[in-house]
Parts: C-alpha cells; sequence; structure tokens
C-alpha cells in the first residue's frame, strides 16, 4: 500500500525534512526520536510522542512508511484476508474495531481487505484531529476515548455496533496500550471474531516486561483465543537502519478475557 496515496489535498502538499539522529549506543524503540524542521526551526520529537507526530501533517508517514520502512500495516492485512479466504468469510462481513487507530493508516488497510464497518479508537485527542485531516471518510465512527473506561454514551455505541473484528497494530506494549486495554478491546469482539493483531516479538518471550506473554499465552491456553495464522517479520528498521521483529497473529475470539487472566 502507497503511504500517502489517500492523502487529504493539505496533508500530501505539505514538504517534511526529517533528520534521524546519528547512532550513539543502543536505542530502544521507545527512546528513538527525529529532529523535524518546522517553521524553520528544528525540533526533535520522541518517535512514542504520537500527539507530537500527529500535529505535523505527513509527519507519521513519512518517518515511519518512508524513511523507515514500517511494513505492519500491510502485513496483518494480508494474514488476515488470507485467513478469511480459507474460511470462506466475505470480506464485507467484517465490523472491525481498530484499537490504536491513530490517524487511519490501519483503517484504510482493513477498508483494503474488505471491511464494511470500521470503527476507531485512539486514546490521543491529536489522532482525532489528524484522521480528520488525513482520511476524512475511513472510518464511520471514530472515538477518542480510553477504551477500558469510555463515556456511557461511547460503550453503548461500541456496544451496539455488532463489532466482529479487532485490528491492533504495533500499538501494544511500550505503555502505549497496556493488556487491559488490549482485554477491554477484545470483549468487544462477538465470540467466533477475529482478532488481528501485530506486537514485537519481546514481548511474546521469556524476557517480556509487558504483560503480554503471560496474556497470550494463557488466552491460548484457556480456549480464550486460538490462533490462526501468525507470521514472524520485519517491521520496520531502527534508528541505525537495523531491522526490529515483530509477530502478527491472526485468531477466532472464543470467548471473553476473564479478568483474572491479566497479569
Amino acid at each position: 500500500m502507497e503511504s500517502q496515496e489517500s492523502f487529504s489535498d493539505a496533508a500530501r502538499s505539505v514538504r517534511l525534512d526529517v533528520r534521524l539522529p546519528r547512532h550513539n549506543g543502543d536505542f530502544d524503540q521507545d527512546r528513538e526520536f527525529c529532529s523535524v524542521l518546522v517553521d524553520g526551526t528544528w525540533r526533535d520529537i520522541r518517535f512514542h510522542d504520537y500527539a507530537g507526530i500527529y500535529r505535523i501533517p505527513g509527519l507519521y508517514e513519512k518517518l515511519f512508511h518512508d524513511i523507515l520502512d514500517c511494513r505492519s500495516p500491510d502485513v496483518v492485512g494480508k494474514l488476515l484476508k488470507e485467513q478469511i479466504q480459507r474460511d470462506g468469510v466475505a470480506p464485507s462481513s467484517l465490523r472491525v474495531l481498530d484499537l490504536g487507530a491513530g490517524n487511519g493508516l490501519v483503517g484504510e488497510q482493513m477498508r483494503t481487505v474488505g471491511a464494511d464497518h470500521l470503527v476507531g479508537v485512539d486514546i490521543t485527542p491529536e489522532a482525532g484531529t489528524a484522521v480528520e485531516r488525513d482520511r476524512p471518510g475511513t472510518y464511520d465512527a471514530y472515538y477518542v476515548t480510553d477504551v477500558t473506561d469510555p463515556p456511557r454514551e461511547v460503550a453503548d455505541a461500541l456496544a451496539g455496533a455488532r463489532l466482529n473484528t479487532m485490528s491492533c497494530v504495533a500499538a501494544l506494549g511500550y505503555d502505549d496500550i497496556p493488556p487491559s486495554a488490549f482485554r477491554a478491546a477484545f470483549n468487544l469482539i462477538g465470540d467466533g471474531g477475529w482478532i488481528a493483531f501485530t506486537i514485537k516479538d519481546r514481548f511474546l518471550s521469556a524476557d517480556d516486561t509487558s504483560g503480554f506473554a503471560a496474556l497470550i499465552s494463557a488466552c491460548e491456553r484457556e480456549h480464550v483465543l486460538t490462533v490462526r495464522s501468525s507470521e514472524h517479520y520485519r517491521h520496520r528498521l531502527d534508528v541505525a537502519g537495523n531491522p526490529l521483529h515483530y509477530v502478527a497473529i491472526v485468531g477466532t475470539k472464543e470467548r471473553d478475557i476473564p479478568i483474572d487472566l491479566l497479569p
């Protein structure tokens, strides 16, 4: 998928100057940053400062997809499409909750897969502004909310949306989306629905400190989630040009995640 072809005219016309730092030692992902020329001044912006990134039209795509060659939306979209084809499921039957929706890049991929109904959720107010600027009309509904404690009207809307698919791409761990938020979104999907997400490979290993390795393992063991396909792949490059590896998982929900499975 071309990262900028569906931008609004305003976002597409912005020329961005972006510099990566010289690599001095190891940078974990939550410490990476870039410098961006804004109004004649160079500003340092951390990669996980999503609010700061979304405020600048086109920066998310320029940085993560053009410079660092992020592949995650394409990978998870491909895996989901292949799996529903194997099962003879019509893509138009998908009613998707896109968790950590950002400015709509993954939502755009879900539309490419063929989803008929798409709901975005993100906790960052700047994400809601950015999706209207960059990809207006991608979502049937978009909520800026904490999915673990949404306002009553949002909770009612999500419960009534008959959601049967969840997507969550490159947003788990690093305190961006914790296991409790993953559980809350997972439990909004109907039993038998599709769960499609990506996660850093370390967060599924014995060295995990995010809580996701224990949660995903427990969900499989307790027949909450049935993994149908998975792929270990290069998510993107780091600031030094080294590959960062993630795992993409597509599965089916068997039942809600009980509270006692949370780490």
